[in-house]
């Protein structure tokens, strides 16, 4: 049975809810109660929450069912995919939950834990975090926590607060928008949820939301969050001040959530942790959490049926936190990253203008004085681009959004009036076509941080 939940807490998610207070014990159980999901129930004891990819079903995390259960759940829920024309993606699962499957797995992270109980034997042996503590609340930083009720009316001015915190906190990320396990939802069922907000001056400047690992009597602290002006140690101090009220429930297992591509991966996967910290910074996240002294690090995994390729397993989940496509939210992310892919174009346009000059005239060009005129205008836009990289400033930035445009007029009308007619090979087709994009998804890219910049998007340089 798969039925889809709704942003108001309804019957669907008020019956995996009680389910999770029944079964739940993996650290993110408690994120299927988030929107975009659909749910999949075994019998009257079990479920599984997952995304519809159209070829894939991306499962939230472990089934929640008895321990006894879940291999004829996962059986069954590969059966049914199967039927439905589905490959199976389990996404986020410990490292006994796929030989008890029966499936194959991929290391994709490790996922840190710590005993609030002996939150404050912690401290005593971290200078370095004592010290942030310190900063933070010298700077004036407050912190207190926050009852869900408090929370739970849209209306309330703290609310409205928090609204306005994550807009921000969004607002500066520097890729395009992540959904799935990491979307930013921090309302579901409040009254079940931990909070604490850390204020200076009067202003909100972070917040932290914790969510139960019901059978572990424990606690994910699923978002920190802090605004651009609070001082260093803000977002320690959040964690501090949880987990201090965790010590005093007597809970003693807590988690700030997965470090992705963290410890023994995969060569592929190694490659990328290593080369797109510019996109996202997975050293940084691990970083940062080893600085708040873990009692240990958990490895987490992907699973997926055997004999199945673990390259493509690792493409569906990133549809599935990716889910307008991946194509699209690369390029979001590069209108983020809007000084890195300028940087990009600058170079690629370096040599494309040393080839306009050394190419031969009477095929690609009316004349030479259109040549060199072209190979003129590209070193222009070179120049253009190179100086935002070093300092962005929205009249150079609307300049080169100008002659960009221009450039793919004009390379548009060259095609057409020339180019067409003295094109007689594949190479030079090639060439024609390859002429005509450069320009238009230039032009595309620095439109797209313009309109961006105008809706007040806050872009990483």
């Amino acid at each position: 049975m798969s039925e889809t939940d709704d942003e108001a807490p309804g019957p669907v998610q008020r019956r995996v809810l009680g389910l999770l207070q029944r079964h739940g014990r993996e650290a993110t159980s408690f994120q299927i109660l988030e929107p975009g999901l659909t749910y999949w129930f075994f019998e009257d004891d079990g479920v599984l929450a997952y995304t519809d990819l159209g070829s894939a079903w991306v499962t939230a995390g472990e089934p929640v069912c008895a321990p006894e259960r879940l291999g004829a759940l996962v059986a069954r829920f590969v059966e049914v995919a199967a039927r439905a024309d589905r490959r199976v993606r389990f996404f986020h699962v410990s490292g006994e939950f796929a030989p008890q499957a029966g499936l194959a797995h991929t290391h994709v992270g490790e996922l840190p834990t710590w005993d609030p109980g002996a939150w404050a034997d912690t401290l005593k042996g971290a200078r370095s975090l004592r010290e942030q503590l310190r900063r933070a609340r010298n700077k004036g930083v407050s912190t207190r926590v926050v009852d869900g009720g408090e929370l739970e009316d849209p209306d309330s001015p703290l609310r409205a607060s928090c609204d306005a915190l994550v807009a921000r906190w969004l607002g500066k990320k520097g890729m395009g928008e992540l959904k799935f396990m990491v979307r930013v939802h921090p309302y579901g069922f409040p009254r079940e949820r931990r909070y604490v907000v850390a204020e200076r001056a009067g202003e909100l400047i972070g917040l932290a939301v914790a969510i139960p690992v019901y059978q572990r009597k424990g606690w994910f602290i699923e978002d920190l969050l802090r605004d651009d002006s609070a001082p260093n140690g803000t977002a320690e101090l959040l964690v501090d001040t949880l987990m201090q009220a965790f010590a005093r429930e007597g809970c003693h297992y807590a988690t700030l959530g997965l470090a992705p591509l963290a410890g023994e991966l995969r060569p592929l996967l190694a490659l990328t942790r290593n080369y797109t910290t510019r996109l996202y910074n997975f050293p940084g996240v691990r970083s940062f959490k080893d600085k708040l002294k873990p009692r240990q690090w958990d490895p987490v995994y992907l699973a997926y049926p055997r004999g199945e390729f673990g390259f493509l397993a690792m493409r569906d989940v990133l549809a599935a936190f990716a889910p307008d496509g991946l194509v699209r939210f690369g390029l979001e992310t590069l209108v983020h990253q809007r000084t890195l892919a300028t940087f990009l174009l600058a170079v690629l346009l370096v040599p494309w203008t040393l080839a306009l000059t050394l190419v031969d005239t009477a095929t690609w060009f009316p004349s030479t004085t259109i040549q060199y005129g072209w190979a003129a205008f590209d070193l222009l836009l070179v120049g253009l681009m190179l100086s935002l990289v070093r300092h962005w400033r929205a009249r150079v930035a609307t300049l080169v959004v100008l002659l960009t445009t221009l450039d793919a007029l004009l390379t548009a009308v060259q095609v057409l009036l020339w180019n067409v007619w003295t094109a007689r090979t594949l190479g030079a087709w090639c060439l024609v076509l390859l002429g005509t994009a450069g320009p238009l998804l230039a032009a595309t890219f620095f439109w797209s941080t313009r309109v961006v910049a105008m809706q007040g998007g806050r872009l990483r340089r």
